[in-house]
Order: C-alpha cells, then sequence, then structure tokens
C-alpha cells in the first residue's frame, strides 16, 4: 500500500519536474548562447587556421600514432559558416537556427573531437594534455555550468561510440583512462563550480542593486504623486482664476494685468508638467516591476492598434530639436491588432527612440526607419532600425539584461531594455536585437496573431 503511493505520488509529481527540467535546459541553452556567441567569429578563425596547422604539426614535425586529413577538413567546412556570424545573423533563414548551430560546434570541436583524438592515439601525453585544454576551455566559452557538463559528456559519449565503431581498443602505451576520467572530470565540475560562484555573486549584486533601486522608487512615488495631483489642480482651477480677473478688470477693480500670452504660458507649463511626471510615473513603474522581478499586470490588456501606437509615440516624444523628428521615417504598412497595452507599447518606442537619437547624434546622416511586417504564420512584426554606429559585439549579448547599459557612466540607468524585453513577453511576444558596429541596430518585435484579427 505504501509502495503504492509512493509511486502515485511519483507519477503525479513527474510532469512538473519534467516541465522544471524543461524550463531549466531552455534556459541553459539561452544563456549558453547569447553570453558565449559573441566568440564565434574568434572560435572560426581559430579553427579554420589551426586545424590544418596542427595536421601538418603532427604529421610532419611531431608525428603522432594517429591523425586524419578528412576530418580536420570536415572540422574547418563546418567551422566556416563562425566567420560570417554577422551576416547569419541579419539572414531570416539562419537568423533562428545559429543558436543551434553555435551549440553543434561547441559539442563538435570540443569535447567530441579532442576525445575521440585522445582515444585513437591511445591517451598518449599530449592528446591527454590537449583534451584537458578542451575542456577548460568549454568551461570558459559555455556561461552555464548545466550546459557545460551536457556538452561535455555528450560528447564524450559519442567520441566513445564512434571509437568503438572504428578500432574498439586502447593500447598500453598510453595514460590509463581510470586516472585520466576523474582529472576530466575534476577540470570541468570545478571549473564550472567557480563559474557557478562568480554567478552568484553577479547576482547578488544586483539582487542589493535592485532592492536599493525599488526602495528609491517607492520613497520617490508619494512626492511626484503630490506635484502631479497640484499641477492637475491648478490647471482645472486656472480658468476660473482667468475668469474672475476678467471680471474684475471689466468692473473696474484695481488688480494686476494678467496677459492672455502669460496665461497660455502658465497653462503650457501645466500640461509639462503632467506629461513630465507621467512619464516619470512609468518610469519608476518601470523601475519597481525590474526591482521585484514581477511579471506585468494582464488585466488590463486589451486589442490595440500598432499603427497608433507607432503614431501617438511620435506625436508625444519630446524632441529636442526639429532635426531630430525629421531623421525619424515611419513607413505605415497594413496596421494589426495585439492584445497587449498601448501605454507600455508607446514607452518601449520612446526607449528605441531615445537610445537611437542619443547614438545617431555621433554621425552625420544617421536615420531611423519604423516599419510593419506581415509573416506567413499570422505572426505580425514591428521593426525599429537605425543607421547609426551599432552595437559592440561584446555588448550585444547583454543588452536585455537589468541594469546593464552600454552607455557611458551617468548616461544611461539599463532598464529600458530589460523593461522592453519584460513587456513583449507579457504580449506573448519577444524582442530581439541584430546590429552590426559601424552600420546599423535593428530591433524587432514579434507579435503572435490573435482570434478575430482582421486586417490583412
Amino acid at each position: 500500500m505504501q509502495h503504492g503511493e509512493i509511486l502515485t505520488g511519483l507519477r503525479r509529481r513527474l510532469p512538473v519536474l519534467l516541465r522544471r527540467l524543461r524550463l531549466r535546459l531552455a534556459a541553459s541553452i539561452r544563456l549558453s548562447a547569447d553570453y558565449s556567441r559573441a566568440n564565434m567569429v574568434t572560435f572560426g578563425v581559430v579553427a579554420v587556421i589551426g586545424h590544418p596547422l596542427y595536421y601538418y604539426f603532427w604529421t610532419d614535425v611531431y608525428p603522432q600514432q594517429y591523425e586524419n586529413l578528412w576530418l580536420r577538413i570536415l572540422s574547418v567546412i563546418v567551422s566556416l559558416p563562425m566567420l560570417f556570424e554577422r551576416q547569419l545573423a541579419r539572414s531570416e533563414f539562419w537568423r533562428d537556427k545559429l543558436t543551434l548551430y553555435w551549440l553543434f560546434i561547441l559539442l563538435y570541436m570540443l569535447p567530441f573531437f579532442f576525445m575521440f583524438m585522445a582515444l585513437m592515439n591511445d591517451f598518449s601525453p599530449i592528446w591527454s594534455l590537449s583534451t584537458m585544454a578542451a575542456c577548460m576551455l568549454l568551461v570558459i566559452l559555455v556561461f552555464d555550468w548545466l550546459m557545460t557538463l551536457i556538452l561535455a559528456f555528450v560528447g564524450g559519449g559519442l567520441a566513445w561510440g564512434v571509437f568503438m565503431l572504428v578500432d574498439g581498443e586502447l593500447g598500453p602505451d598510453g595514460l590509463p583512462l581510470e586516472v585520466l576520467l576523474p582529472t576530466y572530470l575534476f577540470g570541468l565540475i570545478a571549473g564550472s563550480t567557480f563559474n557557478y560562484k562568480t554567478e552568484l555573486v553577479a547576482r547578488e549584486k544586483l539582487a542589493a542593486i535592485t532592492d536599493a533601486v525599488g526602495t528609491m522608487a517607492h520613497e520617490l512615488r508619494t512626492p511626484l504623486l503630490g506635484i502631479r495631483s497640484g499641477a492637475r489642480g491648478l490647471q482645472n482651477y486656472l480658468p476660473a482664476v482667468f475668469e474672475g480677473f476678467e471680471l474684475a478688470r471689466d468692473h473696474g477693480l484695481p488688480v494686476q494685468p494678467v496677459r492672455k500670452a502669460h496665461y497660455r504660458q502658465m497653462q503650457s507649463v501645466l500640461e509639462r508638467i503632467n506629461a513630465e511626471t507621467e512619464y516619470t510615473s512609468v518610469i519608476l513603474d518601470m523601475l519597481l516591476v525590474n526591482s521585484s522581478r514581477t511579471t506585468i499586470d494582464h488585466s488590463t490588456f486589451q486589442r490595440e492598434s500598432m499603427n497608433a501606437c507607432v503614431e501617438a509615440a511620435l506625436e508625444r516624444y519630446p524632441f529636442h530639436a526639429e532635426r531630430e523628428r525629421a531623421i525619424v521615417e515611419w513607413l505605415p504598412g497594413d496596421d494589426f491588432v495585439f492584445r497587449g497595452s498601448s501605454l507600455l507599447m508607446i514607452h518601449v518606442l520612446f526607449n528605441l527612440m531615445k537610445n537611437s537619437l542619443y547614438y545617431l547624434a555621433q554621425v552625420d546622416d544617421g536615420r531611423i526607419r519604423i516599419w510593419t511586417e506581415h509573416q506567413r504564420s499570422g505572426a505580425h512584426r514591428l521593426h525599429f532600425r537605425d543607421t547609426g554606429p551599432g552595437i559592440h559585439p561584446d555588448d550585444l549579448p547583454r543588452i536585455f539584461e537589468r541594469f546593464y547599459s552600454g552607455l557611458p557612466r551617468g548616461q544611461g540607468t539599463g532598464i529600458g531594455l530589460a523593461f522592453a524585453d519584460l513587456v513583449m513577453r507579457s504580449f506573448a511576444g519577444e524582442i530581439r536585437c541584430h546590429s552590426v558596429f559601424g552600420q546599423y541596430t535593428e530591433f524587432v518585435m514579434s507579435f503572435p496573431p490573435i482570434e478575430d484579427d482582421d486586417s490583412n
């Protein structure tokens, strides 16, 4: 009876455990790809040059027991696309496949290739050391400890399987396998542990920052609400005050003169205070959402027009000069609707606009272009592209991290793009960035189709 209850409990918990495992693996893949893909071009150069060079070295200069020209040629061929990572990232076909390709390269080039060559060379001292170096490189390149161990074990297992098919016997002259495997495992686990501790320290620092930011945001909301309510009150009563002044003047009472230009100026100032406090309130909401690590409330979401959101953002954005507005080109194609919040969408566009205008100030003829696109699958996309200086490859994988800013110190908070990513995920969509340093930056926001969407 007790045994049956245990099995029943395990069956009930199994779907939950499998779901958690699937989510953890997905996060591990995303982290590993995002943090290490910036090294793809460099890794490709090393592979394309290194394989022919070491083939020559291990056959003519310091001959080894086993070398394989065709395996080296295959390694060079599969490495060639890495040299064109930036071009492939702009390709619609390759864009979504680069992550899987990069993980395949890491699997094949490091654990599989080096373990197979070590096995074929009977774990000679050279290939034993080379395999340890490959393990350390894998630890350095792959950010997440779980993906490091998965790649190492899968690659090593595949190498052993291929070795058993083509040879199957280890010679007596190499280093003992029972000594080497614990050494390799120690290197992988110890290296991953140190990486994990570094990650924990970074997370603790981020948690401290988010707590401080959240506290400040809460403290600022009260005076901000007071300023906004006071400005609205003045704006509501100002017409009555001016009307009373006009009546007093018409009846000959001794009142100080107030020109209509002054009245309009006061109205403009109050409108500006209301607009700025509303915008600041949204910034504080962004800070609070990021610091509390909560999701956005979906209860107020409704059908929204994308064209209306873009036009409202362009109309309300506080451009500092006519030139800034002139370089923004909006190409209103066929409208589409999405389920979400127009206010949140407008502030996502505000943030993209602010960042682009900051960087476009550094070039002479930069422009911003915004347009919509319909997918055959029924999904919709909004493109936001500027021809500014682009994003440095070292910064690109981290731009959606909270409190990470590529702007100079004091110029950016590092919450805008993180908030944009959170907003898009709350819309059941996603935001991606493609950039070529020195040429352009493009953000692509994808929205899923919704029922009764009658846009064409």
